[in-house]
């Protein structure tokens, strides 16, 4: 990441992972998101 208004969140679909894209969301002009499918119950959040 070069911009300093640039964001990368790892997200699981999980509360914190959430709370983390939100709060990245609020801060930075550009957010980028990865997202794992390591056979989590709430795999329809990545969906």
């Amino acid at each position: 990441m070069t911009d300093s208004r640039t964001a990368l969140v790892l997200f699981s679909g999980g509360q914190d992972s959430t709370v983390c894209l939100a709060h990245a969301l609020a801060t930075y002009s550009h957010v980028e998101t990865v997202g794992f499918d390591y056979g989590q119950t709430h795999l329809i959040e990545l969906e």
